[in-house]
């Protein structure tokens, strides 16, 4: 008879019993088990089964649902913790998801199998359709408004390919045949709708205005060539387009390319927790080609499909909101910026603050060119009237009068003035995280880690998931090949993240970004020591890192023998300078042959701070007195640092 090993914790947590009552259950029925498991035939499993429903929860038969349950209506159905069903829906039903994703039926139906419930669904009665057709007509809600796509994935796969076939077939042109983009945003019009496309340079640019507390994409599309596949750009892309918390839809590009191979893009979308459709996740899929336009129509019907599961509403009545794409300083024509309105509407003469900015609009045209007296919702347009040059991300706000928008915009100017004379708001670090989680400031130790090579990528990333702490939670958000970029940055300043690298080191404009935005950059060569630093930090241990900083040479040129102070160093400083309590080195032909403190520095019988460049110094080591003529004296200092 064939036998299988069964834990006793998933028949526990599947009947919604305690492990003692099933453990309980199987001696009744002369099972023992061994290790929390035990090794049972299919027919006796469905005796113990049987035996365990009768024992469960009269409540905890079948659980009655509407279509389209989030996680969190399942565990509220369930009565269990978010988090345990969530842990369920991605480790025994394989489906990632977040608590606010809408599960497919079946799906739903497994997860509630998982815990000992069976699914019965709900159907509509007329009485609630009219009821709901009547709210819906009743102008109750805010208006659908179009959804704002960014296009984001690895250089050469395809994007501005797919923009301009986009652009060219559904965007109408001007009568004399531009098609040249105006600004850097366009609106693709459809029989079932409108889509709004933002053109931007890069997944970069879509995290610097995340960065500013701008989140302008409702979707993004990641493009992926199918003859390539998942390259390291493409993994930056998914990390940047997750951070954002935004719905992902893959444009599989290329197909019509010899070479192409849809199936390993799919099996490989797995590994960066991106669940296709096929594999009964919430990740749409569309094969296209952006050179001959195959698959195009259906990839923006999935856009509009997954806009219209999002319900993305705003009110043209509304309170103005909007945000700058993009501005520029343009000869003959002053401060130029491209708004997007996302609340209320944006009328030619309406007095607006943006950022440390104001203006009267003065003009206004859409993505072709063409001038408007207003735009609406989800509309991007180029504006001009302002009186200076604001910055991307900007807010958009309405302002009651001319006066009324320089008041504001002078205060804040001045607080910005005012930030900018404060001691800069540092940002976590590894050394302030105890602090911080016991001040509930951070939950999540959020990590970007680097390495020269996969393989170290993968140790690192798996060690540094294994840290447990009961206060904070170690999360790499992403990991990849190479030098710490600038990409990297802005993905760790929106995130508030550390960036760790493994014998790998910033790049120049890395490094610069990184003390502009205040993020900490942390480089081993030891991955023990990365991991235990982490370790350390996360368990409140971290001890202060001290720096080598370099001062100085001095050369010893004569040995004096003085009856009460033993031996001194006759020496000559002849590079940077020494300092009293600085750290020594003494190199004897080209080897080290002490490592210590100064005891004294004095010049000319006088006791002094520092020695520099071109003065003559006499010397005494604290515990060592071998030194000979022709030694070489290193000077340092060690600092401690962030």
């Amino acid at each position: 008879m064939t036998t299988m090993q069964v834990k006793i914790s998933d028949l526990a947590t599947k009947h919604r019993l305690t492990a003692d009552v099933v453990s309980r259950v199987l001696a009744d029925l002369g099972l023992e088990p061994a290790n929390g498991e035990i090794e049972i035939g299919a027919d006796d499993l469905e005796i113990v089964s049987e035996e365990l429903k009768r024992l469960a929860p009269a409540d905890a038969k079948t659980l009655v649902l509407a279509p389209n349950r989030t996680p969190r209506d399942m565990a509220a159905a369930m009565n269990l913790p978010d988090k345990e069903v969530l842990k369920a829906l991605m480790t025994k039903v394989k489906v990632m998801a977040t608590l606010t994703t809408t599960l497919q039926d079946e799906v739903a139906e497994k997860l509630a199998e998982v815990f000992g419930f069976s699914v019965q669904w709900e159907t509509a009665t007329p009485k609630r359709e009219a009821a709901a057709k009547s709210q819906a007509g009743s102008g109750h809600d805010k208006p659908l408004r179009p959804p704002v796509v960014t296009i984001l994935g690895h250089v050469d796969h395809g994007k501005t390919s797919l923009l301009d076939y986009i652009r060219k077939s559904n965007v109408v042109s001007k009568e004399h045949g531009g098609i040249t983009q105006h600004i850097g945003a366009y609106q693709v019009q459809l029989p079932e709708g409108v889509i709004t496309f933002l053109d931007t340079p890069g997944h970069a640019a879509f995290t610097a205005m995340r960065a500013r507390g701008a989140q302008v994409t409702d979707i993004a599309i990641l493009v992926v060539s199918a003859d390539d596949g998942i390259m390291p750009q493409t993994i930056e892309a998914i990390s940047h387009a997750k951070n954002a918390d935004v719905p992902i839809i893959v444009a599989v590009n290329k197909i019509d390319k010899p070479e192409a191979n849809v199936d390993r893009v799919v099996t490989q979308l797995p590994n960066h927790d991106l669940i296709p459709e096929a594999f009964g996740g919430q990740v749409i899929v569309c094969p296209v080609s952006a050179h001959t336009g195959e698959g195009v129509p259906h990839l923006l019907e999935m856009i509009l499909l997954q806009a219209e599961v999002m319900e993305l509403r705003a009110d043209p009545k509304g309170a103005l909101e909007g945000v700058v794409i993009e501005a520029k300083l343009e000869k003959g024509r002053g401060p130029v910026a491209t708004i997007l309105v996302e609340e209320g509407t944006l009328k030619v003469g309406d007095v607006v603050v943006v950022g440390t900015t104001w203006g009267k609009i003065k003009a206004m045209t859409d993505w072709k060119g063409d001038r408007l007296k207003e735009a609406a919702p989800s509309m991007p347009v180029e504006i001009l009237g302002l009186a200076d040059v604001p910055g991307a991300g900007d807010p958009v706000e309405p302002a009651k009068d001319e006066r009324g928008a320089r008041e504001t915009t002078e205060a804040r100017q001045q607080s910005d003035r005012a930030k900018a004379m404060a001691p800069t708001k540092r940002r976590v670090s590894l050394k302030d995280i105890r602090r911080l989680g016991e001040e509930d400031a951070v939950k999540d130790l959020n990590l970007i880690v680097k390495a020269d090579v996969q393989g170290s990528v993968e140790a690192v990333r798996g060690l540094l998931e294994k840290v447990e702490s009961d206060e904070v939670n170690v999360k790499v958000i992403h990991s990849g090949v190479g030098s710490v970029t600038e990409s990297d940055i802005l993905l760790a300043s929106a995130a508030n993240a550390i960036v760790v690298g493994f014998n790998v080191k910033p790049e120049g404009g890395a490094k610069a970004e990184a003390e502009r935005q205040k993020v900490e950059i942390r480089t081993y060569t030891i991955i023990y020591e990365l991991i235990e630093e982490i370790e350390a930090a996360v368990k409140g241990m971290l001890e202060p890192k001290f720096e080598e900083q370099h001062l100085g040479f001095v050369e010893v040129r004569a040995v004096f023998k003085l009856s009460r102070s033993g031996k001194v160093a006759g020496c000559h400083c002849t590079e940077g300078k020494i300092i009293r309590n600085a750290k020594v080195r003494v190199n004897r032909d080209k080897e080290i042959v002490f490592e210590g403190d100064l005891d004294s520095l004095r010049n000319v019988k006088q006791d002094v701070r520092e020695i520099i460049a071109g003065q003559d110094c006499g010397i005494k080591f604290e515990g060592w007195e071998d030194f000979k003529e022709g030694d070489l004296i290193e000077a340092y200092e060690l600092v401690q640092v962030n």
